[in-house]
């Protein structure tokens, strides 16, 4: 098949970036000599992690988090376009089988289960890595597919710091970035604010219409397919994110981040409309706060942790339409309230060399308020409907990680969890690691775990449809991989890992139609999600201020549906999942030479079936599709202050996609950054 060639393409050239950012005005970096990991890190034994370095995080402003997972991982990002709701599916599951934290806290929306990518910047976070599978039960429960783990870090230059950065693009899209730094041995303090807003009304082909060219006889001698504009879909996006972090110098340090949004977006037309965007509003607002308190006690052998946190959500979606000059009928007026407080605390003690043990417990209690004030009932009145809930969440776990031997690793982990008054059984998880050659610096991995994952407060009590009679997601998942790791000091860095993984889903909930005109939640399905993860990265230094980084990964991703048919016209048995690729490849390169760079960056998603049946009508399943960006880099340094300039060009090729059904995507586009950061003297050593 055609997709083969591009598969075996990014399989030859995959590689992830080894570069580290120290600074706007650096990026000539000296490859260093691979070492053997003989002493790695016993809190990793056994995990499949993929870390995401700082380049990737900051490449510009304009990224959000779901920009950064297409273009540097193989899991599978559903994005309904810029500025609208981008969720991320691991090995095949649904994007609330994925959970995400942030500095610690658990930020999936308790109603949905899911978290929206496309309202984290990049330039937010400072950390990021991937947990696949089992990997993270080390961390938390309910992550059927895999744990997506966000955060920021304390280190920041000493003395005070400033850069400002100014993006302005196609469609009148404006980006801009500041930040604010104070450092010194015991405080750090960082304030960052990023503002994005766009008309958002890029032209695209409209493959889902077409208009009839006639002769003058009025006869049709031809169609074609109009070019529209995407219609109302501009957005205004406000992100604040204030952190201090104090450090005694005697083994405590004390944290706190807090994380302020204010988004205001309009949902655009379907390809599928026929109506005037003047005649209607359809309005999406969120006014959303996360704020996390800690402290840590370090000493040599063991650690102690303590957090606490806050998250408030206000959300708002308007549907209005005008049903005569200047009367404007609310036809939805949705209004949400999420309040929830979190704790937890957690240890590490590792009395030698051999051994080293964990334990962390976390609570989460959320208190959700849903309504819909204009559901028009039979007798022509209107009733406000939703639910007014609270449920809380405990999970707790222990861990004790063994090194017999300095080849060999092993790790226990067992898991509880409770939602509500429901306890989940036992979760246990176990991981083995062992380096099976030091020339290469060849290392297996293999683990195994059960896992939960409760319903959403959505599942169980949304009206009309929610179903409390639901049952608890669950299953098992087996992976095992290999991976290596060789080079030379100042010459090349070659590293790369496979995985494989098969995981059983049983009581998989799904919403199906109902003889009342609605859906509602069931437990209907059996899923059996297996296939191969390929990884593998490259950084060659040809020649004295050069520097060729290349980034890539692959994913097969077979996931069937083996659960009994619904009824005899049931045709979704056997077959793929919903909006889940088959196959998905990424891939970057970027070549640096003194003070220029430039970026290349690949994405590659198979055909996703919009239907359980897996028809191939017109509306039945996506074709793939390719993505390819550039990015063209300068930095400038003067007395007063260093500039840096970038130019980036999105869609290169002018793909014309669709990542979701009758959603349209932009065609080729243009942004330019002139970033700024001045000079306030020179840093202490």
């Amino acid at each position: 098949m055609i997709y083969t060639k591009y598969i075996l393409f990014s399989l030859l050239l995959v590689c992830p970036s080894v570069l580290s950012a120290q600074g706007i005005t650096r990026r000539i970096h000296q490859i260093d000599e691979v070492t053997v990991w003989g002493k790695r890190p016993m809190k990793e034994i056994g995990v499949q992690k993929t870390k995401f370095d700082s380049l990737a995080l900051k490449e510009n402003i304009a990224l959000s988090m779901a920009d950064i997972l297409t273009f540097n991982s193989s899991v599978f990002v559903k994005s309904y376009g810029r500025a609208t709701l981008s969720t991320v599916a691991f090995r095949g599951t649904s994007p609330s089988h994925t959970q995400v934290t942030w500095n610690g806290m658990r930020i999936n929306n308790p109603m949905l289960g899911m978290t929206d990518f496309s309202t984290i910047p990049s330039y937010f976070i400072d950390q990021a890595s991937l947990l696949h599978g089992t990997s993270s039960v080390n961390e938390t429960g309910g992550g059927l597919g895999g744990l997506v783990k966000l955060g920021t870090t304390p280190q920041v230059g000493e003395g005070f710091h400033a850069q400002y950065v100014q993006g302005i693009g196609s469609f009148r899209t404006f980006d801009e970035f500041a930040r604010f730094t104070y450092g010194s041995d015991r405080w750090q303090v960082s304030t960052r604010a990023v503002y994005s807003s766009s008309p958002n009304d890029y032209k695209y082909t409209n493959h889902d219409k077409k208009i009839n060219i006639y002769d003058e006889e009025k006869n049709i001698i031809g169609q074609y397919h109009p070019k529209e504009r995407n219609r109302s879909g501009s957005f205004k996006d406000l992100h604040l994110l204030q952190e201090v972090y104090y450090n005694t110098l005697k083994g405590d340090r004390f944290g706190l981040n807090a994380w302020y949004i204010n988004s205001n977006r309009e949902l655009p037309m379907l390809t599928t409309d026929y109506g005037d965007e003047t005649a209607f509003e359809n309005r999406q607002r969120e006014q959303t706060f996360r704020g996390v308190l800690s402290w840590d006690h370090i000493k040599e052998k063991w650690k102690v942790g303590v957090k606490g946190g806050y998250i408030h959500t206000w959300m708002a979606y308007d549907y209005r339409r005008e049903v005569a000059p200047d009367n404007w009928a609310s036809m939805t007026r949705s209004r949400s309230k999420i309040n929830t407080f979190y704790g937890q605390a957690e240890a590490e003690y590792s009395p030698g060399r051999k051994w080293f043990f964990t334990s962390n417990v976390s609570v989460y209690q959320h208190l959700v308020r849903s309504e819909d004030k204009n559901i028009i009932l039979q007798d022509g009145n209107k009733a406000v409907v939703g639910y007014d809930k609270g449920r809380v969440e405990l999970s707790g776990s222990v861990s004790a990680k063994w090194q017999p031997v300095e080849p060999l690793g092993l790790s226990l982990v067992l898991r509880e969890e409770m939602s509500g008054d429901k306890w989940a059984p036992l979760i246990p998880a176990f991981f083995i690691d062992g380096l099976i050659s030091r020339k290469g610096n060849v290392m297996v991995k293999a683990s195994v775990s059960r896992n939960y994952r409760f319903p959403t407060l959505n599942d169980l009590y949304f009206l009309p449809g929610g179903n409390p009679d639901l049952k608890n997601e669950h299953g098992f998942s087996y992976d095992a991989g290999v991976s290596f790791d060789v080079g030379k000091k100042g010459v090349y860095k070659l590293g790369g890992s496979a995985s494989w993984f098969d995981s059983y889903i049983d009581d998989w909930i799904i919403w199906l139609p109902t003889t009342k005109g609605f859906f509602s939640p069931r437990n209907v399905k059996k899923v059996h999600a297996y296939g191969v993860e390929v990884k593998a990265n490259l950084a060659v230094q040809p020649a004295k201020d050069w520097l060729i980084d290349l980034n890539g990964s692959y994913s097969w991703t077979p996931s069937i549906n083996e659960g009994e048919k619904m009824s005899p016209a049931d045709q979704s048995v056997g077959k793929q999942l919903p909006y889940v690729p088959e196959h998905s490849a990424s891939l970057t390169g970027r070549l640096s030479w003194r003070t220029w760079a430039f970026l290349y960056k690949w994405a590659y998603y198979s055909e996703r079936f919009t239907m359980s049946s897996n028809d191939y009508t017109l509306t039945g399943h996506l074709p793939r599709y390719f993505m390819s960006n550039i990015s063209l880099e300068k930095m400038l340094s003067f007395k007063p202050l260093d500039v840096q300039l970038k130019l980036a060009v999105n869609n290169l090729f002018n793909e014309d996609y669709l990542s979701v059904l009758s959603r349209p995507m932009p065609g080729i586009n243009f942004e330019f950054f002139i970033g700024i950061t001045p000079k306030f003297g020179k840093s202490r050593k």
